[in-house]
């Protein structure tokens, strides 16, 4: 009988010979079985140790002679005990890979009746971003009321045709790793991949189908330089190819094709931004909140778990809860009869983006509220959609304004928060100008970094060098306290104005066709 309880030696006993695999067995390369074994008598101290290939018929055999020689045995019964131990390796070896293939898949859950019941109840019921934001809430993620709820739904949009992707920024030990995989908690394993650090080419070797409306978290983009390219292809192509060389069986050298197709939605973190750039044009960009108050809620959250005074398991029911909520969610077309009444503001940089990731996440509230929404039919395709209205462009808006806001900025976001502390402390204290020194001292801002912000802030106007007529020394001033409340206006004003137009109409667009093509009646 074959005993692997030790994973690195075997033992087989019979009536006649003890046999031990030093090392165990590979379980790579089925058409060989290269093995280091100990043959002996029972009881007996005469020992002999061979390295042999197994399924090397003449390797065998000559082995069979040494052990009737050295052991003192017969060969028909050294023939026999190593063809018995051969078909126990073999069946082992077979049994510990379908047993790792087990392991990779992931369980997809079936839903039980009640429990279908439940989440459908739930995605028809009123207020549902609401009750959504605060179950997130209820799930362990603590504070970023706004983010939190952006990253759920742009995780949901994964199983959209157009998903978004978002980029979580913050300086390090704020928690932006911690807040990504909160929410990905929230979306079924079946439905998201994620990754630490990756190869270059390790995008292409995934099966065809493998991405396919997956959400692929990577825990820090500067654990993924490597793969920034194709994961920038995947994101805008939905696809990417690679050509390799490859030999076939018959050693004959081919040209061939990998290709993996999205779509994918990509969520990662850093802190980084200007490094990112091309990636970050393609997603939304979550600021993570490094207010004093988000500090005093995450701390408090911390004492609670150390006293045991946290519910864990209603953290798990609630995000089991969501996962649930997901897999109710069905693929099906949105349509926004909308759409050419929205204007974005003009000091949002790079519109064409922009506006396009706004109309993508208007369809993916619409999307998530599927269950409340009329099943349509094209009339000349057949094809099944839903319309977005104006309660879910209304929920849009409410969410995407902070992003808007800093999409229309012209200075990276760690910048503008110290722009914004700045303008603080120097409100409180009642000053105009400031100096390296006591910003330093009193803002706790390390030298280096204060001199990066000043570069950044004195190249964009932000800030001018002035000359101190007392002390002839130099010092800094704000050229403008209300630039960003200006900005954040004027951004409130354009979308206000959309939303007003919208309901000045009684009623949406009429869509028609002609010709078999779709079009839009426009609204008076």
């Amino acid at each position: 009988m074959l005993k692997t309880h030790n994973p690195h030696n075997y033992s087989y006993v019979t009536m006649h010979l003890e046999i031990r695999i030093l090392g165990g067995i590979k379980l790579n390369n089925l058409d060989r079985m290269r093995v280091t074994m100990s043959v002996q008598k029972p009881k007996s101290h005469n020992i002999l140790r061979h390295s042999i290939d197994l399924y090397n018929d003449n390797m065998v055999e000559k082995f069979v002679r040494k052990i009737a020689e050295r052991i003192e045995i017969g060969t028909s019964i050294a023939r026999k005990t190593l063809q018995e131990l051969t078909a126990a390796l073999e069946q082992y070896r077979i049994d510990e890979l379908e047993a790792t293939n087990q392991t990779d898949e992931i369980l997809v859950k079936e839903l039980t009746a009640d429990e279908e019941k439940a989440a459908i109840k739930f995605l028809k019921s009123k207020d549902l971003l609401k009750k959504t934001n605060e179950l997130i809430g209820q799930s362990g993620v603590i504070g970023e009321e706004t983010n939190r709820l952006l990253m759920y739904l742009i995780f949901t949009s994964r199983k959209t045709n157009n998903p978004l992707h978002c980029i979580s920024l913050g300086s390090s030990g704020v928690g932006k790793t911690h807040l990504q995989s909160k929410v990905a908690e929230l979306i079924p394993d079946e439905d998201k991949i994620e990754i630490t650090v990756l190869s270059a080419n390790a995008f292409y070797y995934f099966n065809r189908t493998e991405l396919r409306n997956k959400l692929i978290l990577i825990e820090d983009l500067d654990g993924a330089e490597s793969v920034l390219y194709p994961l920038r292809e995947l994101q805008s192509k939905k696809k990417i190819t690679k050509t390799v060389v490859h030999k076939d069986k018959k050693g004959t050298t081919k040209t061939i094709h990998l290709t993996v197709e999205g779509p994918v939605s990509v969520a990662g973190c850093t802190t980084q931004e200007s490094i990112y750039e091309d990636n970050s044009n393609r997603s939304f960009l979550l600021y993570i909140d490094e207010s004093e108050e988000q500090d005093r809620k995450i701390m408090q959250y911390q004492r609670l778990l150390s006293a045991g005074k946290v519910n864990n398991d209603n953290e798990f029911i609630a995000a089991r809860f969501l996962r649930d909520v997901q897999r109710m969610l069905k693929p099906v077309k949105v349509i926004n009869p909308y759409a050419e009444f929205l204007d974005l503001p003009q000091s949002v940089f790079k519109p064409r983006r922009t506006n396009a990731h706004y109309l993508q996440f208007i369809e993916a509230v619409t999307f998530y509220c599927q269950w409340q929404r009329q099943k349509k039919y094209d009339e000349q395709t057949g094809e099944e959609y839903i319309e977005t209205t104006i309660e879910d462009i209304k929920a849009a808006n409410q969410l995407i304004i902070e992003v808007l806001l800093r999409k229309s900025d012209t200075i990276t976001g760690a910048v503008r928060d110290h722009l914004e502390r700045l303008k603080a402390y120097l409100k409180q204290y009642n000053q105009t100008t400031f100096t390296n020194t006591e910003i330093r001292r009193n803002l706790r801002v390390k030298e280096t970094t204060l001199r990066r912000y000043n570069k950044q802030l004195l190249e964009e106007g932000y800030i001018k060098r002035i000359k101190n007529a007392k002390t002839k020394s130099y010092c800094f001033e704000i050229i403008d306290l209300q630039e960003y409340t200006n900005l954040k206006n004027q951004i409130d004003s354009a979308l206000n104005t959309c939303l007003h137009r919208l309901d000045v109409a009684s009623s949406p667009p009429n869509r028609h066709t002609s010709n078999g093509e779709v079009k839009i009646k426009k609204v008076s």
